[in-house]
């Protein structure tokens, strides 16, 4: 690293740097001379970022060429003893080479090992960090530099604005030397200052820093001060030079100590330090503190002493008044040494470790302090750190708590504990004020957050009996409600049913007393004990044991501003709850009585609801003879609107059956009444014995003529059971499962037309052939979707449980014993059982009870029963008079071998009129066919698409009565179209007298 050159700050722009120096004349008027210069040398540490200031004067005598450090700034003296003095022909040190130059230098600290501050004085226990560099700017006397302004800082070199103001630093200290008091006095005459540089200004930083020079010609015993050592020791003008006038001012109790330390100096070739007291000729005494170094000869014979000495009687006293301090301070103190053997102990520590006497000077460990946890790995770490610390610890000898504060010093470690009890306790009880105003603020956020979720009455009572309950301790609770000027039980637990039948409907303001005053009052009741429960309330004695409680909390429910009810909070045990459980629970009382009513209002809107979808599905499924249905609706369990499934069951002519399922999308009460239009529109439709496809182009115009937003699904089905024919339409609906007797599972095409409101008639038809026995399994999309489960995996789950072996079990058609070809009586019943079994095993499999579903479910199961063929018989008719005569012909013959004798007549009667309204207004081919089922149904059909009307015939009519007649006989009659023309049709009934 070279040298920096000197910077002229004269012409440079303006800087922080001279706003410090304006600061600095403005501040040093008002301080002594010493102030001055430590404050100057502060601010040249802080512009410069530096660690320490220094300032050395040329203070030897002549010849000598020493600096000695007289004023120092940031860092403690032990660790600036290698600075202390500095011979003027160390060049490479920078306060020599700016003192030897005159002009400012930046230099090292130390550039080797055998230039470092120290090496040729005093040895140092400290070293500075490393990469420590020195800026340094000569003092000038009258004539030539006498001593250094110095600020020891980092790797980084200084910029010249800042070289710039410590130069303007030193100006401004040599002025301020200057001004005070020149000359030096007496001291002229001696030896040592005859030829020092700058008289006047090397006097003042002595005389301001209060420190003395002396030298010791240890060959000739010659004795020299300065000024200001006379002024120090009291020593008049013109004193004996001699080293026996010093030994006569030490104090004799001191003697020894001094000698001792001077003679290992001389035999050391060492330092010499002592610290002693003096007394002065003028009768006063005073403590001062030498320090010196020794100047050898060639021989490295010692020659001379030259040393500093200064007065140590205000910081000896005040030592002595901190030991006082420390001694009997309220808070315990001790010294131990690198040994950690106990050096110091004061009143306080003695009650904590031990008596002084019984303690100083053995092992710290071997007291109490070595029971202490973790105690002496954390005082031997303070003392490895350098670093102080502070934790608590425990005391064994009188179990309290003291915060130790541990403080690394040069020989040892020294231990602060001050009782921190009360602190602690204080602490904890306010951190157990948090704790529980955290856990109390948190039990309302979960109340409040769970009671949003609840939806009805039930579910406010259930996280009531949760989330309440369990943190106060408590084993019951008891909601009543207030309807038609009584208290109703909506909700309980942990009450025997005797005593809730005593206080279920119980008058509200009459009938039980503790009751109606809370309601009455609208303030809470609490009850410590069935003492005081008997004494409040003598009247109400028998209901403690009735209620088998021992302490209770009775809560009005306002909401509103309106009393809707009460909430008992009951315990097993007696117990005082206290003022902030009793604030906590009034308080959850009145979220609890908004829920409460938000519930009730739910309850009553999904009640109406419910009803009015119950009103619009059928209350009962027919049950022809050409299926078995069983059928399940669940209403969706989140949300209080309902939904638009719906399904039916419809019987048609010649034993065949309409089966029909749907789903209006959306829900409320909107999409409840479009359901109830769509289900009044099919039965319309299918009392027309329209076609399937017919029937979804006629829904479709129905749900488009409600609006653009409306939409719904369905699928249609007709079965006939003579052909085994299944035709079916679906208009966006899921499609439907087909259990074959043998237990395989067809599923149609997923693919569906769009659904109504959407579509674009026609809509297609499928037609199957299925054998008797066949399951159709129809549902709607709440069944297989939802939002964890895509339709294709919710169909693909409901054919798992169908080819499942229980499923297999009840899918199975049921034996059917035949008699003449007619099935058994209970055929129809123990196959029903079966399916309501198999759609609980779905709707169970599919829908979970613990599942919450958005969507409302139908699911409708259809066993399809497939006629015999020996129950029915047709014939074809010519397309004359004759017809009439043959049709009897046959149906006689056909009837009797049925065993229907006694429908013989009646049948006649009825072919005749449909084969004569034939021949007499239509057109062939006409045909006679009759099926026996449930009931005796005879068709005729011809070519002609003509409606035959009943009309009301006049008395002088001729004709114009067949169809009343047709119409009386018959329990049913109609028409219906089919591709070749029309065919009319009658019901009879069949009494069966056993089984079919």
């Amino acid at each position: 690293m070279e040298e920096r050159r000197g910077t002229d700050a004269v012409g440079r722009s303006h800087s922080w740097g001279d706003e410090r120096l304006s600061l600095l004349s403005t501040v040093g008027a008002a301080l002594n001379d010493r102030e001055a210069l430590q404050h100057a040398l502060d601010q040249a540490v802080s512009e410069l970022g530096g660690l320490a200031g220094l300032m050395h004067w040329s203070c030897g005598p002549t010849g000598s060429r020493t600096l000695r450090l007289v004023l120092a700034s940031g860092l403690p003296l032990p660790a600036l003893g290698g600075w202390e003095e500095i011979r003027q022909d160390e060049a490479p040190l920078a306060p020599a080479r700016a003192v030897r130059d005159g002009r400012f230098v930046w230099l090292p600290a130390a550039a080797h090992e055998t230039l470092r501050p120290g090496e040729s004085g005093r040895a140092s226990s400290w070293a500075l960090p490393a990469g420590t560099t020195v800026a340094s700017v000569p003092l000038t006397g009258p004539d030539r530099p006498v001593g250094a302004l110095s600020v020891l800082t980092g790797p980084r070199e200084p910029t010249p604005e800042q070289a710039a103001f410590l130069e303007a630093v030193g100006r401004w200290a040599e002025r301020r030397l200057s001004r005070s008091a020149g000359g030096i006095g007496d001291c002229d005459e001696h030896p040592w200052w005859h030829q020092r540089p700058g008289g006047s200004v090397l006097q003042q930083p002595l005389e301001v820093v209060n420190v003395g020079s002396w030298e010791w010609g240890i060959r000739t015993g010659e004795m020299w001060w300065d000024r200001a050592g006379l002024t120090l020791l009291g020593i008049p003008h013109g004193y004996e030079r001699r080293i026996e006038r010093w030994i006569d001012l030490i104090h004799p109790e001191d003697m020894p100590r001094v000698m001792a330390a001077t003679e290992k100096s001389l035999r050391e070739r060492s330092g010499y330090e002592a610290e002693y007291r003096v007394r002065r000729p003028d009768g006063t005494s005073g403590w001062v503190q030498s320090r010196a170094h020794l100047e050898l000869d060639e021989d490295g014979r010692p020659v001379r002493m030259i040393g500093k000495i200064w007065d140590t009687t205000e910081s000896r006293m005040a030592r002595e008044s901190v030991g006082q301090a420390l001694r009997y301070m309220s808070d315990a103190f001790f010294a131990v040494n690198q040994d950690w053997r106990i050096t110091f102990l004061n009143v306080e520590a003695e009650r904590l470790v031990g008596p002084a006497a019984e303690v100083l000077g053995r092992p710290l460990w071997e007291g109490p302090a070595g029971t202490v946890p973790e105690l002496e790995e954390r005082c031997r770490r303070a003392a490895a750190d350098g670093r102080p610390t502070g934790f608590d610890i425990r005391w064994p000898t009188d179990d309290r708590w003291y915060h130790i504060r541990l403080v690394s010093v040069p020989d040892g470690l020294t231990a602060y504990l001050t009782d921190a009890t009360e602190r602690r306790t204080q602490a904890a009880r306010h951190a157990e004020a948090e704790r529980a105003g955290a856990e109390q603020a948190a039990r309302i956020s979960e109340l409040a957050s769970a009671l949003a979720d609840a939806v009805t009455t039930q579910d406010v009572v259930q996280v009531v009996a949760a989330q309440v309950l369990p943190p106060f301790g408590a084993s019951g609770l008891l909601v009543l409600c207030l309807e038609g000027g009584r208290l109703n039980v909506v909700g309980s637990v942990g009450y025997p049913r005797a005593f809730l039948r005593r206080v279920d409907g119980v008058p509200a303001f009459g009938g039980y007393r503790l009751l109606n005053e809370v309601l009455g009052s609208r303030r809470p009741v609490f009850i410590s004990s069935t003492e005081e429960y008997q004494r409040l309330f003598p009247d109400l004695s028998g209901s403690p044991a009735l209620a088998r409680k021992n302490a209770w909390a009775v809560l009005p429910l306002i909401a509103s501003g309106n009393a809707i009810g009460t909430c008992s909070v009951s315990f097993d045990e007696a117990r005082r709850l206290t003022a902030d459980e009793r604030t906590l629970l009034t308080a959850l009382s009145g979220m609890v009585a908004q829920a409460l009513a938000r519930a009730r209002l739910y309850d009553t809107e999904h009640a109406r609801a419910q009803a009015l979808q119950r009103g619009l599905l059928p209350r009962i499924l027919p049950s022809p003879g050409a299926l078995t249905p069983a059928v399940r609706y669940l209403p969706a369990s989140s949300g209080t609107d309902i939904g638009g499934d719906w399904y039916d069951v419809i019987p048609l002519s010649a034993e065949r059956v309409a089966v029909v399922i749907g789903d209006v999308m959306g829900h409320g009460l909107a999409e409840a009444a479009t359901m109830g239009r769509l289900r009044t529109a099919v039965h319309t439709l299918a009392n027309l014995e329209l076609p399937p496809e017919e029937v979804l182009a006629h829904l479709n115009e129905v749900v488009s003529d409600l609006g653009d937003d409306s939409f719904a699904t369905c699928l249609y089905a007709v079965y006939d059971p003579v052909s085994g024919c299944c035709s079916l339409a679906r208009a966006g609906h899921p499609p439907p499962l087909i259990v074959r007797p043998d237990g395989s599972v067809e599923c149609l095409d997923p693919t569906p037309d769009p659904p109504l409101g959407a579509a674009d008639p026609p809509f297609s038809t499928v037609d199957l052939q299925v054998p008797d026995g066949t399951l159709l399994v129809l549902f709607t999309d709440g069944l297989v979707e939802s939002a964890a489960r895509d339709i294709d995996t919710g169909i693909a789950e409901c054919t798992q449980v169908l080819t499942s072996e229980y499923g297999r079990l009840l899918t199975c058609p049921p034996r059917r014993p035949h008699t003449n070809g007619r099935r058994a009586a209970g055929e129809h019943g123990e196959d029903h059982d079966r399916l309501d079994r198999l759609c609980d095993l779905l709707v169970g499999t599919m829908l979970p009870a613990q599942r919450l579903t958005a969507d409302d479910t139908a699911l409708l199961i259809a066993r399809l029963h497939g006629l015999p063929s020996g129950n029915t018989a047709g014939w074809p008719l010519p397309e004359d008079p004759v017809a009439a005569g043959l049709a009897r012909a046959h149906v006689r013959e056909q009837l009797e071998a049925w065993d229907l004798d006694d429908l013989v007549m009646t049948t006649e009667l009825l072919v005749s009129e449909l084969v004569a309204n034939v021949v007499r207004h239509a057109r062939g081919p006409t045909r006679l066919r009759l099926i026996r089922g449930r009931s005796l149904i005879c068709e005729v059909s011809d070519a002609s698409s003509t409606t035959p009307r009943i009309r009301r015939a006049a008395e002088t009519d001729e004709g114009g009565r067949g169809l009343q007649l047709v119409s009386a006989l018959s329990q049913r009659w109609g028409t219906r179209y089919t591709a070749e023309g029309k065919c009319i049709w009658t019901e009879q009934p069949i009494a069966y007298s056993g089984a079919i």
